[in-house]
């Protein structure tokens, strides 16, 4: 049934880096969504309160806000389809996180009122519930329908890499175990005449709670900044490898803006002896690799170093091979080596990771105590770079 939705109202579905194309999975998903689940809420709502279920009615409460996530991510979906413009010149895609970040909230709201008239009722015995094979039908239609708009929405989201679809991918998964455990209430209530539904409302609160803070969590990080995608930075290296004068990779930066919108800096050493004008023309080749075939916006720096010093190219490996020692995640970079009269400067920058417990200063320290004991004439000038 998805790809047949798919074929119907979207053209060129598979031109997903097409803002046009984005918005429209994003219209398609949004409009199931808000169909079904005023479906559900109606129904819910309606058959919870005749037969004074109060954790069906709640449910109902939770697929009525289902709704209005699936309207708010509708516009959304049309706000980051909106290009790039004076006030905002890397697009508008970065709205999805913010969309995310309110179903979150719509979430985490739903969860505390159901817990509110769970409590309610637990206390307050003379609230009761009355059994109706109405109500097992109209949930276990709605636990199946939950779970197909779960794969629905985590397959559009899969297309087009859409943080918002994921959520409500997430949601819907959430809504499926809640309405599940709604059942099973019923079912107890019937066959042993324990009332377990303000019991089993308060487990659902907990359950979508929980849903809530992991989306915001994720969205939180999209855009707060959060590490680079392992198989973008891999693609990249991939793509660079493939040329052989780039003689190595260093200091890589993935700004995201959204989905659809990456922009990559990175430097690249090449030989100084190289014409200068063949070098550019390697990176243009790069840049127009990385946006053709991975729809990457690249800024590229070269950085020239020496190939043809025998002590130059001896001691960039020695220094290496020095600083790995300390840890083996440990790199360097930018390798310059200036002779002196009384000392010679050994000029590098080292890639260490976030992880590393040592300090900037204590590394930088036990770097030149290392290099001092290999020549005490050799002098070190370094910069870290956390990555």
């Amino acid at each position: 049934m998805t790809n047949l939705l798919i074929r119907l109202f979207i053209k060129d579905s598979e031109n997903i880096k097409s803002p046009d194309v984005r918005r429209s999975y994003g219209t398609l998903g949004s409009v199931v969504g808000i169909i079904f689940n005023l479906i559900l809420a109606i129904g819910k709502y309606t058959v919870g309160f005749l037969f004074g279920a109060i954790s069906l009615m709640a449910d109902g409460i939770n697929n009525l806000s289902d709704a209005g996530s699936q309207i708010i991510s509708f516009i959304s979906f049309k706000m980051a389809a909106k290009p790039a413009d004076r006030d905002h010149p890397f697009g508008h895609a970065r709205i999805e996180y913010v969309a995310s970040m309110i179903v979150s909230f719509f979430i985490l709201l739903v969860s505390w009122n159901l817990l509110s008239d769970s409590l309610e009722k637990i206390l307050d015995p003379e609230i009761t519930t009355e059994f109706s094979w109405l109500m097992i039908i109209v949930l276990g239609v709605s636990v199946i329908i939950k779970l197909w708009l779960c794969y629905f929405n985590r397959r559009l989201a899969d297309k087009i890499n859409s943080s918002v679809m994921k959520a409500t991918a997430a949601d819907s998964l959430s809504d499926a175990i809640a309405t599940s455990a709604v059942l099973v209430a019923m079912l107890v209530f019937k066959f042993t005449g324990f009332d377990a539904d303000g019991y089993m409302g308060i487990a659902v609160a907990v359950v979508i709670f929980i849903a809530g803070i992991k989306i915001l969590n994720e969205t939180k990080n999209a855009i707060l900044g959060e590490s680079a995608d392992p198989e973008v930075v891999e693609s990249v290296k991939r793509i660079v490898s493939e040329f052989p004068d780039a003689l190595g990779i260093h200091d890589m930066v993935v700004h995201s803006y959204g989905p659809g919108q990456t922009i990559v800096t990175l430097h690249i050493e090449v030989d100084g002896d190289k014409s200068v004008f063949d070098s550019h023309d390697m990176i243009d080749m790069i840049e127009r690799r990385l946006n053709t075939e991975l729809g990457i916006q690249s800024n590229i720096h070269m950085d020239p170093i020496v190939t043809n010093d025998a002590e130059v190219s001896h001691m960039r490996e020695v220094t290496r091979g020095l600083v790995k020692e300390i840890d083996e995640r440990l790199d360097i970079h930018d390798f310059r080596f200036v002779r002196g009269v009384t000392h010679t400067n050994l000029i590098f920058d080292i890639s260490a990771p976030f992880e590393l417990k040592m300090s900037d200063n204590d590394l930088k320290k036990e770097i030149d105590r290392r290099i001092s004991q290999h020549n005490s004439e050799y002098f070190t000038v370094t910069t870290i770079d956390r990555t």
